[in-house]
């Protein structure tokens, strides 16, 4: 019953973001915030929210492992698997893609997050700090993005982005109906989780930091992967790895800089040593696509999700 309980906890919170996405794009750009705004933060923000509730609900519910363990995880597998299985259905042509700015910023992040990560605890102070990081890649982000606007001003571009999610004709009252539907799914959603996931990891003996390493890290990727295959199918490697490497590093910043204001996460080094070495060596291991124009083809593919498969075989194990 607990895997049904935990299937149905992460089915409410895909569902439930998605919610809230819509309704917080709409009703952003309805009240006349900027399109490239809404992009940078809520719609960020939102798809990161189930990674998000999970880790505030674990921490709150002193089950800290499930936070740290879903984080990480999640990290690992946006690297190996959500890179690794759209390769293998269709080569990525990431050597048209420049990421390498947002690609350092990703690996600086992951060193901060693994330092503050040996001082045993993410206090309120730690959580500053993730979060001052986070200010200033926001920051140079949205100048970039400016710049880049001033630059094609002249050229044939459209003023406001395309926003998934976005309806300039959508009424209020389905623009309510979003939020709310978000607002009360996540944390339902993210307290069915997390509660039958302790139960799962209780009945086999496993810790939660494993239990959040594999089973939650890997259900929370699944946007992600979602998000990934189209754009491989639609031949967008920019968004699939663009996707990534944001994602990788909301989850660093964002979900645990907010989740340890709120409280404090204890870290068992022990145990996630290896694994804080294994998202960082993942990270790294991009490298050829990011720096030397190097396509993500199908070899590739298979090797980057054989990779994942081994790195949960061990983890179990």
């Amino acid at each position: 019953m607990e895997w049904v309980l935990v299937s149905l906890g992460l089915v409410i919170l895909l569902l439930a973001g998605d919610a809230l996405v819509r309704g917080a794009v709409n009703l952003s750009l309805r009240i006349g915030i900027p399109a490239l705004i809404v992009s940078l933060t809520i719609v960020a923000f939102g798809t990161s929210a189930p990674e998000l509730l999970i880790s505030l609900q674990a921490a709150l519910k002193g089950a800290p492992g499930i936070a740290m363990g879903n984080v990480v995880g999640s990290n690992t597998a946006n690297i190996l698997l959500v890179l690794g299985i759209p390769a293998i259905l269709a080569t990525l042509h990431t050597s048209h893609c420049n990421t390498r700015r947002t690609y350092l910023f990703m690996i600086a992040a992951s060193i901060l997050f693994i330092c503050l990560s040996y001082r045993g605890i993410f206090t309120f102070w730690s959580g500053v700090v993730l979060l001052s990081a986070l200010a200033f890649v926001l920051g140079d982000a949205f100048m970039a993005a400016r710049k880049h606007r001033k630059e094609a001003r002249g050229l044939v571009v459209e003023d406001e982005e395309e926003l998934e999610g976005a309806d300039p004709d959508m009424p209020w009252w389905r623009i309510i109906v979003f939020l709310v539907l978000g607002l009360v799914g996540l944390p339902l959603g993210a307290d069915l989780m997390v509660d039958n996931a302790e139960v799962i990891a209780r009945r086999y003996g496993v810790s939660e930091v494993v239990i959040g390493l594999t089973l939650v890290a890997l259900g929370t990727s699944l946007p992600e992967l979602a998000t990934t295959v189209m754009a491989a199918l639609r031949r967008q490697a920019d968004v699939a790895l663009g996707n990534v490497i944001g994602s990788n590093m909301f989850n660093l910043l964002a979900i645990i800089g907010i989740t340890s204001i709120v409280a404090p996460i204890p870290v068992d080094i022990e145990e996630l040593e290896f694994d804080l070495f294994v998202m960082l060596g993942a990270s790294i291991l991009i490298v050829p696509f990011v720096f030397f124009r190097q396509d993500i083809n199908r070899v590739w593919g298979i090797a980057l999700t054989l990779m994942y498969l081994t790195y949960v075989m061990i983890v179990l194990s």
